[in-house]
């Protein structure tokens, strides 16, 4: 048996080996998606250029303000004629001489118009700019919803970030402090039951680390819908770490003020009131119908009529006898006074909704004070002192859990308290559809 050493074939053994070790790390360094970092002056700007339920709303106003041309397009004349094709035995009998010196053949031109009265032209055209209106305004309405949305998921995801920064720091320091303490456990030096307990902890916050990661995803499916995403990127918000730290507002000083401005930004109350003016230029519109409307004609007629060349003119006119469309009267009449208590119950909601922002960020606004803030800078630097006073037994287990337990706590508080600061800010800002918290 030849025990040669082949370098050859040692050096292609290490190459397969070493291929079976590294297509793992391969694949997951390529399955791991791009982070897409994005202040929030550059997701707006993506969501607007890119979200397709926006595109379509723009499509919609689009087709509205084409329907307002429309509108103002005068019918068609009609053009309608009648010939003689065979008489006598003879085909296209045209031009023949009688013997009366008139010549043969028979045919009729005619041309007639609709003339609308009582200004209907002019009401259909003003129903469809209203019509345009509305369509500008259920876009600009939609873009508030999604605008809210995307920027209380973009907070949700700084938020989400904060903890999970919270959940790692905790996580090592635990770790650290439990391969200590296996150490002297070793040793004999300590009871396994106190080991066990740091342990229950490392569990406890690996789990909620899981369960952080399962809301983080589902907030990205949301953010990548808005954004249009399609490549699994992970969407980040810029300096995530401080974004909570650098919010600041300043509580406007009257609300009535502020219901005063809503009633002029808010484009779900102005969609209302602008709902009411159709209804009532459908009723206008309505009214005229009763006005009966005109066609003119003025025909030309050979050898058909009392004279070989006829010309003539006509008007026709329908009589409303039976019909005056009383029932589509009396129908947008109804649909005035419903328009009008849903453009009643549109203002309470808006009052009663700038009310409650006002009031919600005003409640922020106290609870976030100086006092508090320095509680919390005065808690975190105890924490590192906890730590090191447990590592040389100047606490007990007990206590060293209690604190590590609140301390976690309250760190999630504060990331919240300065989490409900930016939604409060939010609320205000779509209650009253435009930024007067900035």
């Amino acid at each position: 048996m030849n025990n040669r050493f082949n370098p050859v074939a040692w050096t292609l053994l290490a190459i397969f080996y070493g291929s079976l070790v590294s297509a793992p790390v391969r694949a997951q360094q390529q399955s791991k998606p791009d982070t897409l970092r994005l202040s929030m002056a550059d997701a707006e700007k993506r969501f607007i250029d890119s979200n397709l339920q926006l595109l379509a709303a723009h499509y919609n106003v689009d087709a509205q303000k084409a329907l307002v041309q429309q509108a103002k397009l005068w019918d068609n004349p009609v053009l309608s004629t009648d010939q003689v094709v065979a008489a006598n035995g003879k085909l296209l009998p045209y031009n023949k001489r009688l013997e009366d010196g008139s010549t043969m053949g028979q045919y009729s031109i005619q041309l007639q118009q609709l003339i609308y009265t009582a200004r209907k032209r002019g009401k259909q055209i003003d129903m469809a700019v209203t019509n345009g209106k509305v369509s500008e305004l259920q876009l600009q309405d939609l873009l508030r919803n999604l605008r809210y949305q995307l920027h209380n998921d973009y907070y949700t995801i700084a938020q989400q970030f904060a903890y999970k920064a919270i959940y790692k720091s905790q996580l090592e320091q635990l770790n650290k402090l439990s391969e200590g303490m296996k150490a002297q456990l070793a040793l004999g030096n300590i009871a396994q039951k106190d080991y066990l307990r740091i342990q229950a902890l490392v569990i406890t916050l690996t789990q909620d680390m899981t369960d952080l990661e399962k809301q983080l995803a589902d907030t990205q499916s949301d953010i990548r819908t808005l954004l249009q995403v399609k490549d699994g990127s992970f969407v980040k918000p810029a300096e995530s770490e401080t974004i909570f730290q650098r919010i600041a507002a300043t509580l406007p000083e009257n609300v009535e003020a502020l219901i005063a401005t809503a009633q002029q930004h808010n484009p779900y109350y102005q969609l209302q009131e602008t709902q009411t003016l159709f209804q009532q230029q459908n009723l206008a519109y309505q009214k005229a119908l009763r006005v009966p409307d005109i066609t003119v004609q003025s025909n030309f007629d050979k050898n058909s009529s009392v004279a070989p060349n006829y010309w003539g003119v006509g008007i026709s006119v329908p009589l409303p006898l039976f019909n005056r469309n009383q029932g589509n009267i009396k129908s947008a009449e109804s649909n005035i006074k419903q328009q009008q208590a849903l453009t009643m119950d549109a203002a309470t909601d808006l009052q009663n909704n700038v009310r409650t922002a006002y009031h919600k960020l005003s409640l922020v606004l106290q609870q976030n004070s100086a006092t508090q803030q320095e509680f919390y800078t005065t808690y975190q630097q105890m924490q590192q002192n906890m730590v090191k006073s447990y590592s040389s037994k100047q606490v007990s287990l007990p206590e060293f859990i209690d604190f590590f337990t609140d301390f976690t706590a309250v760190q999630q508080r504060l990331v919240q308290q300065q989490m409900n600061l930016a939604l409060a800010k939010e609320e205000l800002n779509y209650a009253v559809g435009t930024d007067v918290v900035p």
